[in-house]
């Protein structure tokens, strides 16, 4: 399962966080605390969670509740974006119009002089099925990180080619997508829920 971090300051601003180190906001609190309530109810067996305060104390509040210790790796920030950080939408389609162009689509693109979504891919898929290796038996690994690395890692990890990992969309604050594993690889089961997952009953399961 992998769980966005709760709502900052600058998500409301719709400024560009990238590798910042911006912190919850009271309503920011509230949304991990209320997700957590529900993650712990599936019974986690490890957290794994970027180093970066939005995600640490987003993964806090499930910690507090299952009593596991949270396992913080960088690998799991968020992309670095250079000078594209601390900019707004507005700002970064005003000043670097078509390098935006090109990364909406689906080109390689250096956003702000930083990290290609391979690259995120490259260190964070790793970390994921590391941690997933570990687990017992049906058991549940809650990753705590940002959209933009929780969208590549999921792309990656389903076999997707990068130039369509924009087509998974976006995650809302405090919600999740599950991936689980098959005989024939990892495979998408619920994308940007904020509710418990539900069994798929019929044909297609």
């Amino acid at each position: 399962m992998l769980w966005r971090h709760g709502q900052t300051a600058w998500n409301l601003e719709r400024r560009f966080q990238g590798t910042t180190d911006i912190e919850l906001t009271d309503e920011g609190i509230a949304q991990a605390r209320r997700s957590a309530r529900l993650l712990a109810a599936l019974r986690p067996d490890a957290i794994i969670a970027s180093d970066l305060r939005r995600t640490a104390d987003t993964a806090a509040e499930l910690a507090a509740l299952t009593g596991l210790e949270i396992t913080h790796d960088e690998a799991l920030r968020e992309t670095y974006a250079g000078a594209w950080q601390g900019l707004t939408h507005e700002e970064i389609v005003a000043q670097y119009g078509e390098q935006y162009a090109a990364w909406k689509r689906g080109e390689p693109v250096r956003r702000g002089g930083g990290e290609l979504e391979t690259e995120v891919a490259d260190r964070a898929a790793p970390v994921v099925e590391s941690s997933a290796d570990k687990l017992p038996d049906g058991g549940t690994l809650v990753v705590v990180s940002h959209g933009g690395t929780i969208r590549t890692t999921i792309g990656r990890l389903i076999g997707l080619a990068p130039g369509t990992w924009e087509s998974l969309g976006g995650l809302s604050n405090c919600c999740w997508s599950v991936l689980g594993e098959t005989l024939r690889g990892w495979r998408l089961l619920e994308h940007n829920a904020g509710s418990l997952p539900e069994p798929v009953l019929g044909d297609d399961d």
